[in-house]
């Protein structure tokens, strides 16, 4: 009731998501039977057969091989023996100070997976002329033939300058010299050494650079794998780079073999090695299995990856999770071994659980096949699974190196068979259109998607209207800092004819099962915070239906918010398919452009700063007083069964937020963003900073805690009563403990969905030491055992420590003593 969205099918009603999700709460649903017929269905004729993409792919993929045959000019990579060569011509525009002398060389590194396929090499240093420009033409060889450069291997470059200092810059020591100089990178740029046509690529090229650099982004050397091939489109400003490929035959264009003479090649070396195979014990094998299961950062000891390469054939059938760990023994800078990988995946290899699929996505596996394969085995999740993945499938589009992939194709037929899909892919796509590394990509996946759903297009142009006129009612409403008066134009202007247009009649960009009628002009107000978001109510479409609330922010980046929420929903499905049901609220929240977003509304709840206000405790000692949480509770549920459901909905929610913050190490927990509803459901808002990333004041951190237990939380849980070892908290400190256990067995899961957001643009999340943070907090290389007893030790920090809490949050109370 209140949305479009309806049960249809001939199935139990207990079936469906809604009616367990609404009984699980003790909430009676809400139904209205309708005609089908009533039901307004957009039908788009363009694209009624999702199969014919199929057939256009069959058609596609046919050129790179077939007619390069039969015109004869082509010959295969992996027939050159010579060393790969390129000639650095020039470099111009570089941006440095005209006043001294400056430096430059350029480093260029082959990587695979954004690990490197031999050594890096360097030009000589030279000086940069007043013009900005400098000419080297000087050849640079690598340690690697020809015929061993994988397909998807990227040329990396880094244009640094040699400077006496590395005060103010992030300049790193240069090893191998005499003097006490330092290396301050400039720009970086990297570029496929395969086009999309399989060809290796011949002649000159100019390569546009970027500037700007991730921190730890960079490998050991400077250079930056993990970023885009694409070049910087701001040709006019940004420095230019001229490189020129080495032609290595006059005539034929030199091209990747094709999957079947790759395995034909496999084939081959089989059958020349006629030793006889070795085999693995039944110990070997259960040894295998455990490995498998190892996290995706776990180091493999050399000694494992060649037995369990040399067993390939034998281990893939018995234990087929083991892929990802398989290709992580694979020299990708020998041919054999590559030809051999490609066999094993295509004939072999058998589909593999969405898990580890996902894993295959992330910025490490870089071959085409694998991550082709990995979409293969996703094809037949179910919609509802997809939507939880969906964020991360969307940056994973961003490791790869070229326009069209499997992956594209996979989440435009996914979108274009259900329009929640598409609605999401739409905002998760049109959100980062301003970030000019993707706005190629992103604006012709946008462009599909709407050429083959019209008439959703028609909605989502609403959707984009409704969200301009807010923007630019935020941006005249930000100077007027009095409140009452901020309130008064705020309203004068949702008044305004041309504004009412665009609110009215429109599906919610975070939710599209709610359609807003038109807006309550009487109950919007300006908030509070630094940003000042817009509190915006709509009458809801459906008769029915309750008033909708939505936080309109312009200013801040959610889309830190959006993932810690996502994973909160993610691990919220992770436990109650273990039977936990821990009353988590990972309400909704979307990005939508460029520091824009929505969030929403969770009625009927106070933060724990305005809870303490309101039971008059709000002062320098409130915070360390015990009794007020309680006491709010009791106002809002008087009858003993009403108060005990209530205590029951706080403590198994606390326990999974305290179980999920200290995993996630969801930083900046104070009295103002951990909120309670009146029902007894705790909840934690605002995710600015995650993975360890602490706020500090004066050198210190200012949380020493792993996660928020004050003594007012463990009041409630113990039911007021006073003994430390009440049966009620025995039952909190058991559930967070099987909540942990939980997650750790699906570490893999959780780490994977992280990796596959590196390097794509959230500051918190650039490189594997963000990663390591989860795989700590996990302690994923313990056994259970002792996992357990290192998060039991954490929980009697969390407990010993909550005075430290209670000290931040006084500090807190005193800064900001305002109730929005």
């Amino acid at each position: 009731c209140g949305q479009e969205e309806y049960l249809v099918g001939d199935h139990p009603l207990s079936r469906f998501v809604y009616i367990q999700e609404t009984l699980s709460r003790d909430i009676i649903p809400t139904l209205v039977a309708v005609s089908i017929d009533s039901v307004n269905i957009d039908i788009d004729p363009v694209y009624e057969n999702p199969d014919t993409m199929d057939e256009l792919k069959r058609t596609r993929s046919s050129f790179s091989t077939l007619t390069m045959r039969k015109k004869g000019k082509y010959m295969s990579a992996w027939n050159i023996q010579e060393n790969f060569t390129f000639r650095v011509s020039a470099i111009c525009r570089v941006n440095c100070d005209d006043d001294r002398s400056v430096q430059v060389g350029i480093q260029a590194g082959l990587f695979h997976g954004g690990k490197s396929l031999c050594e890096s090499q360097k030009t000589a240093e030279k000086l940069v002329s007043k013009d900005g420009d400098t000419e080297w033409e000087e050849d640079l060889t690598f340690d690697i033939k020809v015929c061993d450069i994988p397909r998807m291997a990227r040329l990396c470059f880094v244009l640094y300058e040699i400077l006496k200092s590395s005060k103010g810059v992030r300049a790193k020591r240069l090893k191998d010299s005499r003097q006490e100089l330092y290396v301050n990178p400039m720009g970086w740029v990297n570029t496929t050494v395969y086009d999309f046509k399989n060809h290796l690529k011949t002649g000159a090229m100019t390569l546009y650079m970027w500037t700007t650099f991730a921190e730890e982004s960079q490998s050991e050397d400077l250079l930056h794998p993990l970023g885009t091939v694409v070049s910087n489109p701001n040709v006019d400003h940004s420095t230019a780079l001229t490189i020129t490929f080495h032609r290595y035959h006059a005539e034929h264009t030199v091209i990747y073999p094709s999957m079947e003479k790759m395995i034909e090649f496999a084939d081959k070396q089989d059958a020349e090695a006629m030793e006889e195979k070795p085999t693995a014990s039944k110990n070997f094998v259960e040894h295998i299995k455990s490995i498998a299961e190892r996290d995706p950062l776990h180091e493999m000891h050399e000694q494992e990856r060649k037995v369990m390469w040399s067993l390939r054939h034998e281990l893939v059938p018995l234990v087929p999770k083991l892929l990802p760990k398989l290709l992580d023994c694979v020299e990708w800078n020998d041919h054999r071994e590559v030809a051999q990988v490609m066999s094993l995946i295509t004939r072999q290899q058998p589909p593999l659980p969405v898990e580890k699929a996902l894993e295959l996505l992330d910025y490490a596996y870089a071959d085409q096949a694998v991550r082709s394969f990995a979409v293969r085995c996703l094809i037949n999740i179910s919609d509802e699974v997809l939507s939880l993945y969906l964020l991360q499938l969307v940056q994973a589009l961003k490791h790869e190196s070229y326009l069209y992939c499997d992956l594209v194709e996979f989440l435009l037929k996914r979108a274009l068979t259900n329009q929640k899909i598409g609605h999401f892919l739409f905002w998760h796509l049109r959100s980062e259109m301003h970030v000019a590394s993707v706005s190629v990509r992103f604006g012709l996946i946008l462009e599909a998607y709407c050429r083959g759903s019209q008439e959703h297009m028609r909605a989502l142009e609403r959707q984009m209207s409704l969200l301009d006129r807010l923007k630019i009612t935020s941006e005249q409403l930000r100077p007027r800092r009095d409140k009452e008066k901020a309130r008064h134009y705020l309203q004068e202007m949702l008044l305004d004819p041309h504004t009412l247009e665009s609110l009215s009649s429109v599906q919610s960009p975070l939710e599209p099962s709610f359609r807003c009628k038109r807006i309550r002009t009487a109950k919007c107000r300006v908030m509070d915070s630094k940003m000042r978001p817009l509190w915006m109510v709509f009458e809801n479409d459906d008769l029915y239906g309750d008033d909708i609330y939505i936080i309109f922010k312009n200013g801040d980046d959610l889309r830190q918010d959006m993932l810690t929420l996502q994973m909160i929903r993610i691990m919220d499905r992770l436990w109650k398919d273990e039977g936990l049901d821990l009353r988590m609220n990972p309400y909704g929240c979307i990005s939508t452009d460029n520091r824009v977003g929505l969030i929403e509304v969770v009625l009927n709840a106070e933060t724990i700063a305005n809870i303490q206000k309101e039971k008059g405790m709000f002062s320098a000692t409130s915070a360390f007083r015990k009794g007020s949480l309680l006491a709010w509770l009791k106002d809002y549920n008087q009858t003993e069964t009403s108060l005990n459901k209530a205590i029951e909905e706080f403590t198994y929610s606390c326990a999974g937020y305290c179980v999920a913050t200290y995993v996630l190490g969801v930083a900046d927990r104070h009295s103002d963003n951990i909120m309670v509803k009146r029902t007894g459901q705790l909840f934690h808002i605002d995710f600015g900073h995650i993975l360890g990333h602490f706020k500090e004041k004066f050198g210190f951190r200012r949380e020493r805690v792993p996660f928020v237990l004050t003594h007012d939380f463990v009041h409630v849980i113990n039911k007021g009563q006073t003994k430390k070892e009440a049966l009620e908290f025995q039952i909190f400190q058991k559930t967070c403990e099987q909540a942990f256990l939980i997650l750790r067995r699906h570490g893999c899961l959780i780490l994977s969905l992280f990796a596959m957001m590196i390097s794509t643009g959230l500051p918190e999340l650039s490189s594997e030491k963000d990663l390591n943070y989860l795989r700590d907090t996990l302690v994923l290389d313990k056994t259970e055992q002792d996992a357990l007893a290192h998060f039991r030790s954490k929980f009697d920090e969390a407990l010993c420590n909550s005075w430290k809490t209670s000290l931040n949050w006084a500090s807190h109370n005193l800064a900001k003593n305002n109730k929005q």
